[in-house]
This record gives structure tokens, C-alpha cells and sequence, in this order.
């Protein structure tokens, strides 16, 4: 991330991401934001300056069809620079809950080891 540029998330609702970006810099700088997913540039990043909190703000809508099963990435850079300012994932489907109960079924099945090996060692020391 570069040393005059910060980017903050501030939320996301319905669809669109939105976050702070400051420069501390020169005063005539000018964003040239651009926001990737899977290297394709996203369309509709819209940055507006709100000269009364002193930062851009920057709109980015999440299209439909960029929206699948598992982890989505989407990188947000400075164009001018090629510089990353930040990222956010959106996670969903049915991948995400099955790795969480294959995840759930492993763990379960070394508790159920570790119990058997801690009940053999109990017995064997108190005979």
C-alpha cells in the first residue's frame, strides 16, 4: 500500500462496496481507482470527493455475475501507480458449508482418538 494513500472500508449494502480513500499528498491529486476480479476490471467503480470529511469516497457494485460458490476476491488499486489499496471477498454456496463440516467431522474424529488414547493411559497407570 503506498505511504500517502489509505483506504478504509466504510460498509457493504445491497450489492455495493463502499470505502474512504485520503491522500496525504499534493493538494490537485486526483484517484484513479480500479477494481479487479479474477483480472477482469470491473465496470461502474464511481469515486467522489467529499471535500468536508477531506477523503474520496469510493462506490464499487458488485455485479451479479461476478458472484459464485466459494471465495470471491476482488482487488481495489491505484491504476496511475499499480499500487493495491485493499481487497474484499465475498464468500457463498454450499463449497463454504461442506469444508466447514468436513472440517467439523475431522475434529470430532481426533477428539474421539485422543479420548481413547487418554482412557488407555488412565487404566494402564492406575493397574
Amino acid at each position: 500500500m503506498s505511504d500517502d494513500i489509505e483506504l478504509t472500508k466504510l460498509r457493504m449494502v445491497e450489492g455495493v462496496w463502499t470505502g474512504a480513500l485520503r491522500h496525504t499528498g499534493s493538494s490537485d491529486w486526483q484517484p484513479d481507482i480500479q477494481v479487479t476480479h479474477l483480472d477482469d476490471v470491473l465496470p461502474g467503480v464511481d469515486v467522489v470527493e467529499d471535500r468536508v470529511e477531506e477523503h474520496w469516497l469510493v462506490s464499487v457494485p458488485v455485479p451479479a455475475e461476478k458472484i459464485a460458490d466459494g471465495v470471491q476476491t476482488f482487488v481495489i488499486s491505484d491504476a496511475r501507480s499499480d499500487t493495491v489499496l485493499g481487497s474484499f471477498s465475498i464468500v457463498a454456496g454450499d463449497a463454504l458449508a461442506e469444508d466447514i463440516r468436513a472440517e467439523m467431522s475431522l475434529l470430532r474424529a481426533e477428539l474421539d482418538m485422543l479420548k481413547k488414547a487418554f482412557r488407555r493411559h488412565c487404566v494402564e497407570t492406575l493397574g
